[in-house]
């Protein structure tokens, strides 16, 4: 291997007139844009036509260059992708989750991508029925998503969606008679949710519009090939329809909603053609869902500015339109966050998060006693799993942490007995007492505290030479939590220190958390990361220059946005499928998301919100400075964060990077928001960003 080679290896500068050809060239072609009495110039808004030759062209290009920069690392890429499948089990089956008179579970098999579904009559002599082989179904395709099913009341037929473009937004329904295999003629295009009604023949179901928001709910008769009858439309934009079902199963529920109000209709499920009822009407800020109970009434979660972190009622029937009528159960409590709630004949389960950890309460229904179910690890996460009958006398539950495998567990809601269903299986083998998690927080520039969980391999010494990554997201309120990520440990056992941020965006600390770090006060979430990230340099988990940064879609906005603000602090950035193009894509009413984002980042057609967008948009504040490496990832198909922002982005920051640092662009031409979406191809992606960091932050071939 010559220097520069060696060089090129260890430091991703690959001197490009030694070894390889200059990137592609994105052309300038400067667009004028006039806002407020401000002029905004797009130097590269012609990538955003996927129609263009040239686009498709370049986009093919920078795919080359990718290849071409990391083929000498070929070897590595092989060993990390053979460590990531090594450490799942190719032939597992899922825990078998009884509902109406079946099991229903998963099995995948050694070497097919995506999994087989089956389901199997309650005695231990049934034998198992094959509902849907999606390997079967993805033959000869790209790209496939098998995005959901339901079985109807009956246990006949299986409503499912799918699309082979990778997007996460337009589904194919179509509907499978469980007792031949054979689907029958239905075919529904751009569905997004549905549900059965109890005559096992209605199908309710939502539409979105050209901006794919949900907007419309149809009812559909199974075998038909009939114009289907609209049953409700949503005219507000800021609001998205889904349609669903309690788990009694006697009523469907219309549910129309954006990031801050709800309204929920409602519909006896054996009545199919009757009209649907607003359960209360819609109030501005407030938020509200109702989930039956056949003896007592509705239990309503409710959440307005009065009660942030959500509160439960009982509505009785006959008095679910008088909240003054209703009973509180759960009270509002400034430091615990209601997650979700789950309504059995004789149990409510309340998911919670309390001080950045979430929970689980079992509370019995006739008001005798509450059970606060326990955990080990002071960083962990736990949310409820498959439970679908509501006469169900026990609690499926996941539980994992960074060092601890995801664990399937099963509680009796009444004696508190629990049992473990399923362990995940790390067949490369696993000892969590080989690593290090902690819990620590780093101090923001207005003094909040910002929680992190760390995770490195016993032993290490924090020195403060280690090379580091720094994972973020905060917004929409979602929560970065710390799971058992098997991925990571190709990293954390070549010697880095793994670290979540966990931001204000994002509801970790509550929904003050989450409101603290959006709209005109979403720079926090960049302060935030900041602050971890030199939290990491002050206790000697890293140095600058070996800190890498990650995050994806919104998380991109994040790692972009941290970025321009401190160019030569970091040693590489991952951006996958950053939300980085922010000001032109809120103002574009025709694309996805938009306008019902308005309540994320503003409406930047009120002059505010539009300087104050345009103040942190990534990609209008690139300037000149010396980048760090830098990998973004785009998806051709990609519904939520069109694949024309990350090349804009990267083509900007290779016109002001005064340094000579790699800049790569890999688009995934056949999938969308989510990558590849077969199992491996999956992790080959994955394997490919793990080699781009090694290269960037250390000396290892």
């Amino acid at each position: 291997m010559t220097h520069l080679q060696l060089e090129a290896q260890q430091n991703l500068r690959p001197l490009k007139q030694y070894l390889y050809p200059a990137p592609p060239v994105a052309a300038s072609r400067p667009v004028e844009f006039h806002e407020f009495g401000n002029t905004r110039i797009d130097p590269y808004f012609w990538l955003n036509d996927r129609n263009n030759p040239e686009v498709m062209a370049y986009l093919n290009a920078e795919n080359e260059y990718c290849n071409l920069v990391i083929k000498e690392n070929e070897p590595l890429q092989e060993e990390i992708f053979n460590e990531l499948k090594s450490r799942i089990k190719e032939e597992d089956m899922s825990v078998k989750i009884p509902n109406n008179g079946y099991y229903y579970f998963t099995r995948t098999l050694k070497g097919k991508q995506y999994p087989l579904y089956f389901r199997q009559k309650l005695s231990s002599s049934a034998e198992e029925e094959l509902i849907f082989d999606v390997n079967a179904m993805a033959e000869g395709q790209s790209a496939f998503i098998f995005n959901d099913y339901e079985v109807s009341p009956d246990n006949n037929f299986a409503a499912y969606t799918y699309n082979t473009t990778g997007s996460f937004a337009e589904f194919t329904l179509k509907i499978r008679d469980l007792r031949s295999g054979k689907d029958l003629p239905d075919q529904l295009e751009n569905v997004q949710s549905f549900t059965w009604a109890a005559d096992s023949k209605t199908l309710f179901y939502t539409i979105g519009n050209e901006s794919l928001r949900p907007y419309k709910v149809l009812r559909h008769i199974a075998g038909t090939l009939e114009k289907d009858t609209p049953v409700f439309e949503e005219n507000d934009e800021l609001l998205n329809v889904s349609v669903s079902k309690t788990l009694s199963n006697d009523y469907i529920l219309i549910e129309s909603a954006s990031f801050t109000t709800s309204e929920v209709r409602m519909l006896k499920s054996d009545q199919p053609n009757g009209n649907f009822q607003v359960f209360i009407p819609r109030e501005k800020d407030v938020m509200y869902g109702a989930e039956h109970h056949k003896d007592l009434g509705f239990y309503v979660y409710y959440k307005s500015p009065r009660s942030k972190n959500g509160m439960i009622y009982l509505a009785p029937f006959g008095k679910f339109s008088d909240p003054k009528q209703w009973k509180v159960i759960f009270p509002h409590d400034e430091k615990v966050k209601i997650e979700n709630y789950e309504v059995f004949e004789n149990h409510l389960i309340v998911q919670i998060r309390n001080n950045g950890l979430t929970g689980l309460r079992i509370y019995n229904l006739d008001g005798s006693k509450f059970h606060n179910v326990a955990f080990p690890e002071p960083v962990y996460v736990v949310s409820t799993y498959s439970n679908p009958e509501y006469s169900q006398k026990v609690l499926r539950y996941s539980y994992s942490s960074l060092n601890r495998p995801t664990t399937i567990y099963q509680i009796d809601m009444d004696t508190h007995e629990v049992q473990i269903l399923k362990i995940q299986d790390i067949p490369s083998g696993f000892d969590p007492d080989k690593y290090v998690v902690e819990r620590r927080f780093a101090r923001a520039s207005d003094g909040s505290e910002v929680p992190m969980a760390i995770l490195y391999k016993k032993g290490l010494e924090l020195n403060g030479s280690n090379p580091a990554l720094l994972y973020g997201y905060g917004a929409y309120g979602y929560s970065t939590d710390a799971w058992f990520r098997t991925s990571i440990l190709s990293l954390v056992d070549r010697g880095f220190v793994y670290a979540i941020a966990q931001v204000r965006g994002g509801s970790e600390m509550g929904e003050q958390w989450y409101e603290d770090g959006k709209l005109m006060k979403k720079k926090n979430s960049f302060t935030d990361f900041i602050a971890c990230a030199q939290f990491l340099v002050d206790n000697k988990y890293s140095q600058p220059k070996k800190i890498g940064i990650m995050g994806g879609s919104a998380g991109g906005l994040l790692v972009a946005a941290v970025l321009n603000l401190q160019p030569e602090f970091f040693g590489a950035v991952i951006a996958d499928v950053p939300f980085v193009d922010v000001i032109n894509t809120m103002l574009d009413k025709t694309l996805p998301l938009t306008t019902q984002e308005y309540e994320q980042w503003g409406n930047p057609n009120k002059k505010e919100d539009y300087f104050y967008i345009l103040s942190y948009s990534p990609y209008d504040n690139i300037k000149p400075a010396h980048y760090p490496p830098i990998l973004a990832t785009a998806g051709l198909n990609d519904s939520q964060v069109r694949y024309h922002e990350p090349a804009k982005w990267v083509a900007k920051l290779r016109a002001n990077n005064t340094g000579d640092n790699i800049i790569l662009l890999k688009t995934n031409m056949e999938s969308g928001h989510g990558g590849a979406t077969g199992r491996y191809d999956a992790l080959r992606e994955l394997a490919f960003e793990w080699v781009f960091l090694l290269r960037a932050l250390t000396a290892q071939p």
